[in-house]
């Protein structure tokens, strides 16, 4: 599966992209229709805590699967997202 990495405003380090890469492997082995994942990574408001944002996009044929995370780091609301997908393909295998 493909994945693309957007950031907002500011570039990702390759530790950052590698760990959002392993995440993203294992979504790959639960769902084997998936094209691609693409991942957008924000900070809203830099002086808040809880303010980095992570919105993963996972396209399967017939239906994308989308969520969005908000925690104090990129890795935390990345492991969220990917928490919400799994949950998510369950429901889309089981539909």
């Amino acid at each position: 599966m493909n994945t693309i990495i957007n950031t907002a405003k500011f570039t990702a380090d390759e530790k950052l992209e590698k760990f959002i890469n392993d995440k993203v492997a294992k979504l790959d082995r639960l769902i084997d229709r998936a094209v691609k994942c693409e991942v957008f990574l924000k900070i809203d408001k830099p002086e808040s805590e809880n303010n980095k944002i992570a919105e993963m996009r996972l396209y399967v044929p017939g239906n994308d699967l989308f969520v969005t995370k908000q925690a104090d780091s990129f890795e935390q609301a990345v492991a969220d997202c990917v928490d919400a997908l799994k949950v998510q393909i369950e429901k889309y295998k089981n539909a």
